[in-house]
């Protein structure tokens, strides 16, 4: 069974000079694309899915490892771990009245700026 994610990882304390290492490594976890320097963090976030049973935590510690690897020391890895298939939600519909409360009174307004108030 498979399990809809937005994750996202911020990533401080790193070896500027191993960035592209980085990168392509997390990439190798997860679809990573977009990457943003944000002074001293590097961050990115994709959306895609857990696998055969993967736990959140389980594909944190398969990153971080991927990513100090690739740092070649430890480095702070923060996976922020968004289940994307029972969000909550609201749902909201308006009716007839809301469109007579809405538009009604505006397009009555409208024709009399346009045609003038018929005096």
């Amino acid at each position: 069974m498979s399990r809809a994610y937005e994750m996202s990882v911020t990533i401080a304390s790193y070896d500027p000079t191993r960035i592209e290492k980085i990168k392509a490594a997390a990439g190798e976890e997860w679809s990573f694309l977009d990457w943003y320097d944000c002074g001293e963090d590097l961050t990115a976030s994709a959306e895609g899915r857990l696998c055969g049973g993967e736990s959140e935590e389980e594909f944190t510690e398969r990153l971080t490892v991927a990513i100090w690897k690739a740092n070649c020391a430890h480095c702070e890895v923060t996976v922020n771990a968004t289940y994307l298939e029972s969000l909550p939600y609201e749902t909201h519909c308006l009716d007839e009245t809301a469109y007579e409360r809405l538009i009604g009174q505006q397009q009555t307004k409208e024709n009399q700026d346009a045609y003038g108030s018929g005096r």
